[in-house]
């Protein structure tokens, strides 16, 4: 079933918050043996972490483009939605335009493999976490919303969801901004090459995977127009998800008012700590 929702930008609460209960987060470096790149991620764990031994799903909250792995943390209360919804969120560094890709031209920008091998590995050693597909969702804003939908795409082993908040579907028309031709060369001379590392391109791969896909964007966003192209590119394709559409631009404002629909979603969907 897909859904097409057009909601007001007042945040509803969704859970009432527990009352006297904390979450806690942990600031690590992660050096990846597959990516050979080393940096600074937090993670943010619920109250009854450390009171219980089971093991937890986990959310990987991506940044955007010129952002860096606090940004989530700083901008929004992470340690009660962990305590509301009873999950880990790992905030991971994408670099400041690394746009969560293996870079062809670049071989030291290999984020791609950093945050969906190198990362999950990591949390996986180092925390109780619900090491399996079902238990792992992932999310960004803009650049992260793109990273998101293409992670999943391209790692269906690693993760069973993922949510893009105000993400940037088709890097084409941006050819000579956010840092991307330092990835991908010109575009001029390398279209196809631009093409296949949009998202757009990789929707046929997931067709039949049974994947659960939200994508959300603010009807004043400039990247809106991507996100209703690949909306009705997933419907021609029969691929399942949640398009939602509420008034708002590109701002934190809307990202995290954003994001407490998002793990909504991925609970609602299957991601527990069964």
């Amino acid at each position: 079933m897909i859904k097409t929702i057009l909601i007001c930008a007042c945040l509803i609460t969704l859970f009432c918050p527990a009352v006297g209960y904390t979450g806690s987060a942990d600031t690590v470096t992660i050096s990846g043996a597959k990516s050979a790149i080393s940096a600074k991620a937090i993670i943010v764990l619920p109250d009854t972490y450390a009171k219980s031994k089971k093991k937890y799903p986990v959310v990987y909250l991506l940044h955007g483009w010129s952002g860096n792995y606090r940004n989530w943390y700083d901008k929004t209360d992470l340690e009660t939605l962990t305590d509301r919804f009873n999950l880990i969120i790992v905030c991971p560094d994408g670099g400041y335009a690394g746009w969560y890709i293996d870079s062809p031209l670049n071989k030291e920008s290999k984020y791609s493999t950093y945050i969906a091998v190198d990362v999950v590995a990591y949390v996986d050693q180092h925390y109780r976490t619900l090491p399996t597909v079902s238990g792992r969702a992932i999310c960004g804003l803009s650049m992260g919303g793109h990273g998101a939908l293409y992670l999943l795409s391209t790692y269906h082993e690693i993760y069973a969801m993922a949510g893009s908040i105000s993400g940037l579907m088709e890097l084409t028309p941006y050819a000579k901004r956010y840092g991307v031709v330092e990835l991908l060369g010109e575009f001029e001379t390398r279209q196809q090459v631009w093409r296949d590392y949009s998202c757009i391109a990789l929707i046929d791969s997931l067709k039949g995977k049974k994947k659960r896909i939200m994508l959300d964007c603010g009807t004043a966003d400039p990247f809106i127009e991507t996100n209703r192209e690949l909306h009705r590119l997933m419907i021609s394709a029969d691929i399942e998800h949640d398009y939602v559409e509420r008034f708002g631009g590109h701002s934190w404002e809307y990202w995290t008012g954003a994001l407490e629909y998002h793990l909504l979603f991925f609970v609602k969907n299957g991601l527990s700590d069964r």
